[in-house]
């Protein structure tokens, strides 16, 4: 009698929550160890969540006794929100009242409480609440704090756990002041705070990128590789051995080439293009071939499952691979036989691939090129030309074939957001200096369409294989999203083609070809931000933003645990002709649903720390300039105010407790906030000057007030 079985009982035969004697007598002839089976299957589905038990000692299913179960998304002022389990339901709103201890990311039964609802003040839909009434599973048990040290004993001051009592033997040498590693040995009753012993001292507060590490911990990323594995990794040779050109196709004649930042050491990618006779363009996608090195189960490949993906901060890398694998023996780097999986795509005029193979090779790149000196070459500087005077050719016939790809990719439905992305720089010091708008060259976007057309080339190939695979996912707009873009746009007058409660991908872009200059921010902000996020998945289901049917990731192994696993998987099949045994694809099958499911958490664990280290590090920046005024664009209206956004590109809100000139309104069809007696009202993508009132680096959270024109003007000019 399985776990699955035992589920079976209370979905078809439960009509009450049962005792473990109410279950026997279902089934009277149960032996004595069948009992004791029964018993441990019960105990273990309580532990998942997917049964529990009453006060009475009966057990029901979750949704049998109004329960949910999910993991919580803390914030930072205490209430938090439940992501379900099922990805069809929505997020439930859990009061900081009905947090009841819990952290973070931890797993945990919720209580159905108010129903979702409509503000009638606001118009805002309000989500349904809950109240957390058990803990399932701690998703953590380290968190960082500042210590502060008592006679015989001191306290971890955290932000996540608040304050954990250490005992003076478990100090392990922390200091007053210290930023310090805390583990919690025991977790409180709601009586007494937490229990715990220092792991390590990690630098005195206010030390140099002592704000960044604790981020990285916060957020649960590794830093160091086990012993075990730096130890694997220093035996590496660092050539490629005579043995391992063995079954491959020996490319290192080809002119590869790799076009990535300046500041790289990961290369994993490499491109070589050619004009054939017939005028079509034979395009080589060449991948560093990490598998041939991070083989399925080996040491390297659990530290790399654990850490799914590289994590790039401002002042550092935290890398999926020890740095002898991502900088060394896997990375393209010039003059260098490598290992490689190799894409060959026969493309004709429209972008059509006609003929492709996936192949394993060694290649031997011909030249290691920036975009920068990409861009400066197809922008006509002569004395770069000169330096890369062989190599200038295929540069001319990449760029016109990209043109051919994005054409094509366009037709289809693509869709082309305008919104820039902004950086941080940092002194050594890690103090920010600058914060400036990134650009895009034709060099990023040749790259971008070399690898979108292979990562789909893939995927389609093995769709149509029929074999277990991990497909990049980004699906269409929810139904409710839909409804709130559409009625917005109408507001500018736009219409918005929604069939059956379904969008194409270009009825988006047609809607962004048609706005004016002046209506693309707001326009193109609120169509963003109705889109779902991406992620992995054994089933094609197609990618929406590039309106491509079959997509996957494939070509960035050195830094993406999902690519890694789709070479391991290319591989195989190679290795046998196409042809797996079935016991093998029922094994294949279980891997790359696990595989899935982590690389799409630890890539929502890394964008979160990523984008919390330019948030922290824009407050700081931002500090020495409380009291300036300043212009801004509104990014966001809300119930309680504005979000504006700096010409830097510096983001903070605007409270609506600060608008004294009016009583204002919340509008959330039109995304209004309208004065009620004036008519004044502020929407998205309006400029507006604003002043600087506070910039707060504990909270990371800037506050600004409006500033009337004349006021800014006796005030002196904006910077």
């Amino acid at each position: 009698m399985n776990k699955e079985f035992v589920l079976k009982i209370f979905q078809t035969k439960a009509t009450r929550p049962l005792s473990f004697d109410g279950i026997v007598k279902l089934f009277p002839d149960l032996t004595k160890a069948e009992k004791k089976a029964l018993q441990k299957n019960i105990d273990s589905l309580i532990a998942e969540g997917a049964l529990v038990k009453t006060r009475t000692n009966c057990y029901g299913l979750p949704e049998q006794l109004n329960l949910v179960v999910g993991r919580i998304k803390k914030n930072k002022k205490g209430f938090g929100f439940l992501i379900q389990d099922n990805p069809d339901k929505d997020d439930l709103f859990i009061p900081a009242h009905a947090m009841n201890g819990v952290l973070d990311q931890d797993m945990v039964i919720v209580r159905l409480g108010a129903p979702a609802k409509t503000n009638p003040k606001t118009g805002e839909q309000m989500r349904a609440t809950g109240e957390v009434i058990r803990i399932l599973e701690r998703f953590r048990t380290s968190f960082i704090g500042n210590f502060e040290s008592r006679k015989h004993f001191g306290f971890v001051l955290t932000d996540d756990a608040g304050d954990i009592f250490v005992r003076k033997e478990d100090f392990n040498g922390a200091k007053k002041n210290d930023v310090v590693l805390v583990e919690i040995t025991k977790w409180s009753d709601g009586s007494r705070n937490h229990e715990g012993i220092i792991k390590q001292v990690l630098g005195k507060q206010g030390a140099p990128g002592i704000d960044i590490l604790s981020i990285i911990y916060d957020h649960h990323l590794r830093v160091e590789f086990p012993n075990k594995v730096a130890k694997a990794a220093r035996q590496l040779p660092q050539k490629v051995t005579a043995d391992a050109f063995n079954n491959r196709h020996d490319l290192r004649h080809i002119p590869f080439i790799t076009v990535d930042g300046a500041d790289s050491k990961d290369l994993d990618d490499a491109v070589q293009l050619e004009v054939l006779d017939n005028d079509h363009y034979f395009l080589r996608v060449a991948i560093a071939d990490v598998g041939a090195y991070v083989t399925e189960d080996s040491v390297f490949d659990k530290e790399a499952f654990k850490r799914g993906t590289s994590v790039y901060l401002l002042d550092r890398v935290l890398p999926m691979l020890p740095p002898e694998l991502s900088n060394g023996i896997c990375s393209l780097n010039p003059g260098e036989d490598r290992l490689a999986l190799v894409c060959a795509m026969e493309i004709d005029g429209q972008g059509r691939v006609v003929a492709h193979e996936i192949m394993e090779g060694v290649i031997h790149t011909k030249a290691r090129m920036t975009y920068d000196d990409v861009n400066a070459i197809l922008a006509g500087d002569s004395h770069i030309s000169r330096l890369y005077r062989d190599i200038v050719p295929m540069l001319e016939d990449l760029q016109d074939l990209q043109r051919v790809l994005l054409k094509k990719r366009l037709a289809r439905g693509a869709i082309q957001f305008d919104l820039p992305e902004s950086g941080v720089r940092l002194d050594a010091d890690g103090k920010p200096i600058d914060i400036y708008w990134k650009t895009r060259g034709v060099a990023e976007r040749i790259i971008e369409e070399c690898m979108i057309v292979t990562n789909e080339t893939v995927a389609e190939r093995f769709f149509w294989l029929k074999t277990p695979f991990i497909y990049r996912v980004h699906e269409a707009p929810e139904k409710e999203r839909l409804e709130d873009v559409r009625t917005f746009l109408q507001t500018y007058g736009y219409t918005l083609h929604i069939q059956d409660d379904k969008i194409k991908p270009g009825d988006y872009q047609d809607v962004l070809d048609e706005v004016s200059a002046e209506e693309a921010y707001p326009i193109n902000m609120v169509m963003l931000r109705s889109m779902t996020h991406a992620y992995y998945s054994p089933k094609p289901l197609g990618h929406f933003g590039l309106a491509s049917k079959y997509y996957t990731h494939f070509t960035s192994p050195i830094r993406r645990y999902s690519d890694l696993a789709i070479h391991r998987l290319i591989k195989e099949h190679i290795r046998h002709q196409y042809k797996i045994s079935k016991k093998r694809l029922v094994t294949q099958e279980a891997l790359v649903a696990r595989y899935a499911d982590q690389a799409s958490i630890t890539e929502r664990m890394a964008e979160e720390a990523e984008r919390d280290v330019v948030a922290l590090k824009k407050v700081e920046y931002m500090v020495p300039h409380v009291g300036d005024i300043f212009p801004a664009r509104v990014v966001s209206v809300t119930g309680f105010g504005l979000f504006v956004q700096l010409d830097n590109s510096v983001e903070g809100l605007v409270h609506i407790s600060t608008m004294v000139d009016d009583f204002y309104h919340f509008n959330p069809d039109q995304l209004l906030l309208v004065g009620e007696h004036s008519g004044r009202s502020y929407r998205l993508g309006e400029s507006v000057t604003v002043r600087l009132l506070k910039a707060n680096v504990d909270l990371v959270q800037l506050d600004f007030e409006l500033v009337s024109e004349q006021e800014a003007e006796n005030e002196g000019h904006h910077r």
